[in-house]
């Protein structure tokens, strides 16, 4: 979630967003009409952007801290819950008073449970209060990352009071699926942990993670990597060599290839087009070049969960998991170019971190200087000679 309320931080007051008032019809919800997704794509509503962004103020009894559109503030529980009221989300994450990138101290993990039960009561009864009406939310209850033991008591409750009135699991941290209660060890599990690649993603399902969020796609895509796993894995070529997870479409190997970006695949971009076609729409900056990568990637992608879940069917998982684990590299390879110009909601923010994009303009008083003093060109005039007149930047 980006943002629920607009705070104009210059006048202390806060404006609804048009996504709460927006009209709807009968059978649509305001968030899946606000964002045009189609109905049938799991619509998941959370706290924060994955991966998160640390937040500079601590959260309270009341709120957790965010980032969103205008900076850093505070995310009441109340008026998360109303958000989920007005939204209607397929599935809402319940909110966690857990810090990212913060080592809890004795007190604060006291408080953890606490909160995140608090918040979550008051979710579950708002929502339980509803008529039948309106759409079914489905609520998913966090797991908080820290030991068993320490988050005990508010496992319990959960266990005792709520447990007819959650639909799964929220994981911060793979390892902590040991912590749920026996029980309830049958609900669905969505884990907000840190994925760099498929390796990670078959490390966590054996585990016992059921669903990702996953933001590695768009970073490959954005670097120009073409994903070329397959799993099960093939057997290894002759050299022993690990396969690489994806091509780096940048290099100059692929100026005249006219094969797909991955061999026997069937996503739009492989079946229209060829490696030489999105290597030039690359070098020319045309943003098509990232929409056919973007098609490819997630194509791949779900293959690859579609033969995971069948791995699973098969009780083979653990073969076929070891297997992929030897015939392929654990990281995506190195890209050699320079993707789109990233935006703030694409990058995590720290202090003194230097410019991330190159400065888009300059100011124009050198070059006015300088041609102002050049004689005007002749028409016959080549690249070579204006740009040293300063009329004009010889490509290279």
């Amino acid at each position: 979630m980006q943002h629920l309320k607009t705070q104009v931080t210059e006048k202390s007051t806060e404006e609804t967003t048009a996504i709460h008032d927006l009209p709807i019809g009968k059978d649509e919800t305001r968030l899946r009409r606000f964002i045009a997704l189609q109905e049938d794509a799991l619509l998941v509503l959370g706290t924060r952007r994955q991966p998160p962004v640390p937040a500079r103020a601590a959260n309270t009894n009341t709120g957790i801290s965010i980032q969103t559109g205008l900076g850093f503030t505070t995310l009441e529980s109340d008026d998360y819950t109303e958000a989920v009221q007005r939204l209607r989300p397929d599935i809402v994450l319940g909110m966690a008073d857990y810090e990212y990138a913060k080592r809890p101290g004795v007190k604060r993990i006291e408080k953890m449970g606490d909160r995140t039960l608090a918040w979550l009561q008051h979710m579950v009864a708002t929502l339980g209060d509803e008529s039948n009406e309106l759409p079914p939310v489905a609520v998913f209850a966090p797991v908080l990352p820290i030991e068993a033991g320490q988050q005990s008591d508010y496992l319990n409750t959960l266990q005792e009071d709520l447990a007819d009135f959650l639909s799964g699991w929220v994981l911060y941290d793979a390892a902590s699926i040991d912590a749920i209660p026996t029980s309830m060890r049958h609900l669905p599990r969505l884990a907000l942990t840190d994925i760099q690649g498929p390796h990670d993603i078959i490390d966590q399902t054996s585990l016992g993670s059921d669903v990702f969020v996953l933001s590695s796609i768009g970073e490959a895509t954005d670097a120009g990597i073409a994903l070329t796993f397959t799993f099960p894995a093939p057997e290894l070529p002759g050299s022993g060599r690990r396969l690489p997870l994806g091509i780096d479409m940048w290099s100059p190997a692929y100026v005249s290839d006219v094969s797909a970006l991955a061999e026997n695949c069937a996503c739009y971009a492989c079946r229209n087009h060829h490696k030489a076609f999105v290597r030039h729409l690359l070098d020319a900056k045309e943003m098509l070049a990232w929409v056919l990568l973007q098609i490819h990637n997630h194509h791949i992608m779900d293959v690859f969960f579609a033969n995971i879940r069948q791995s699973i069917r098969d009780g083979t998982l653990e073969r076929d998991a070891e297997s992929f684990d030897k015939a392929f590299e654990r990281n995506l390879p190195i890209s050699s170019g320079k993707g789109p110009r990233l935006r703030g909601y694409q990058v995590k923010s720290g202090r003194a971190e230097p410019q991330r994009n190159p400065r888009a303009y300059r100011s124009l008083e050198d070059a006015q200087e300088r041609l102002a003093e050049a004689p005007l060109p002749s028409p016959n005039a080549d690249a070579e000679h204006l740009a040293q007149q300063g009329f004009a930047e010889k490509a290279i």
